[in-house]
């Protein structure tokens, strides 16, 4: 893996772990309101119950502040990417789907923090989400490789 994320942009993601821990699960359960709302298809690939519940959308925001906490030790995070590389090929997600995602994840944190959220910010955090959705696809893509063929 030859690419890495700029030092300035782990310096950003990394302030950012305050605001995650104090608004991360409004952010997620704003991104998943806003993503089922406008792609109902990958609302199927979400465990029903876990969403109701809310355990979805804590799980997530734990994940991101894991993530923007470590974004500048990684390997801290491998078997946590390895155990949602997994979870992916269970539910089926494919690369088109991290787009909606992101997509929905970023206005989610614009929508949550307001004028906190500024430009350098969600620049950072474009960044950082491309960075790791890249890892999981290729762990995913293994992963895909390795089932037996129907």
């Amino acid at each position: 893996m030859a690419r890495t994320l700029s030092p300035e942009t782990m310096a950003t993601v990394k302030a950012t772990a305050p605001a995650l821990r104090q608004h991360g699960l409004a952010i997620t359960e704003r991104m998943y309101e806003r993503m089922f709302a406008t792609h109902p298809e990958v609302e199927a690939m979400f465990d029903k119950a876990a969403q109701k519940s809310g355990e979805q959308p804590k799980r997530l925001a734990g994940a991101i502040l894991a993530y923007a906490e470590n974004v500048d030790k990684l390997e801290n995070l491998s078997g946590p990417v390895m155990r949602m590389a997994q979870r992916h090929v269970e539910t089926h997600v494919k690369p088109e789907h991290y787009p909606i995602v992101a997509d929905n994840l970023l206005a989610a944190i614009k929508d949550v923090l307001g004028d906190a959220a500024t430009d350098d910010i969600l620049e950072a955090w474009a960044e950082a989400y491309w960075f790791l959705a890249d890892i999981l696809i290729a762990k995913e893509h293994e992963l895909y490789a390795d089932q037996p063929s129907a």
